[in-house]
């Protein structure tokens, strides 16, 4: 299979939060242990342990007051902020189509969390070591690259969540994005087909992007780029070139000894 997709249609998502339920059986994360803070939405926000979270977001048009559910979660970028500054190469691009994610080889340096223009990844740091790790979905990589849909996709009972060959996906998205301006629907858009060279999560939105908390026209950080070519070749230089002073000191160091008890014994 070429590149794959996750398809999300927003228009047929009933807040079930199914998909959150699988996501964390199928990847063994913990529960969150949450408070009632005002919202039917739970937990409050992505996070270590929790990789797809349903938002709830209120519209009041002339249709009346309606509650739109949003599926977050990694868009599994094409130009990924996340990949272009990873210094471990822990966060990869797949040939299948989606941003990879080693854990053995996050550093846990944040610069994913600082980079990412959704917001997506999560540092946790352990109290203990200090040492951090970055978690984020990885469109269940160990199942889609042994010919299984993602979890998610495979337990949501009201098929708003399809998963296969990305430009199928695209032309599922744009076909029913056609259905819904045909019944009222005039907002309906397709997201994530050409944004960032286009993404491995696409959606179709029945509102406009920023309705939904997602930026109309995402763009990678010009920092990125000044960081990968600029900053971070500049870092590894200067830790070269501080080694290689130590060991000129060293040497140097070494022949004076050896001089001082060269003329002591003479």
């Amino acid at each position: 299979m070429g590149k794959v997709a996750m398809l999300i249609d927003t228009s047929k998502c009933t807040g079930c939060r199914g998909c959150q339920v699988a996501c964390k059986e199928w990847n063994d994360l913990p529960a969150t242990t949450t408070t009632n803070w005002g919202s039917y939405e739970n937990p409050p926000d992505l996070s270590a342990s929790t990789w797809t979270r349903i938002s709830f977001h209120e519209v009041a048009d002339d249709r009346g007051v309606r509650w739109l559910f949003f599926k977050e979660g990694c868009l599994h970028c094409t130009e990924a902020a996340c990949v272009e500054v990873c210094p471990t190469a822990a966060l990869q691009y797949h040939e299948m189509g989606f941003v990879s994610l080693d854990e053995d080889r996050c550093n846990g340096c944040g610069y994913c969390v600082e980079f990412c223009p959704f917001q997506i990844p999560r540092l946790e740091i352990n109290p203990l070591t200090g040492q951090g790790k970055a978690y984020k979905c990885t469109l269940c990589q160990d199942r889609v690259t042994n010919d299984l849909i993602p979890a998610c996709a495979k337990t949501c009972p009201a098929n708003a969540i399809q998963f296969g060959d990305r430009e199928a996906m695209v032309t599922m998205a744009q076909k029913r994005v056609e259905e819904l301006k045909a019944i009222g629907y005039t907002n309906a858009v397709v997201y994530g087909d050409k944004e960032l060279g286009g993404l491995g999560r696409i959606y179709v939105l029945t509102e406009r992007p920023s309705v939904y908390g997602l930026p109309e026209n995402p763009q990678v950080p010009a920092l990125t780029r000044l960081w990968q070519k600029g900053i971070q070749p500049f870092g590894y230089a200067a830790v070269g070139l501080t080694l290689l002073g130590l060991g000129f000191n060293w040497v140097v160091q070494r022949r004076v000894a050896r001089a001082a008890e060269a003329e002591e014994e003479g």
